[in-house]
């Protein structure tokens, strides 16, 4: 499995070296850490575009034929 993350700050290699030892020996830390980052950048594009939506409720999709 390919892991591409991004980091907020600068880091020291032994921190990421520290890091990706962590992710690749607990696979539910990484999916539960993936979730939270998701839901970071959905309510931070709902902000942005001025919705208000609530984390648990979903937009509505609208099928045309």
């Amino acid at each position: 499995m390919n892991i591409c993350f991004t980091a907020s700050r600068l880091m020291k290699v032994s921190e990421v070296r520290k890091y990706c030892k962590q992710a690749r020996e607990n696979r539910e830390l990484l999916s539960a850490e993936e979730k939270k980052r998701k839901e970071a950048i959905q309510a931070f594009l709902q902000k942005k575009n001025g919705q208000c939506l609530t984390p648990a409720s979903k937009p509505a999709r609208s099928i045309t034929i």
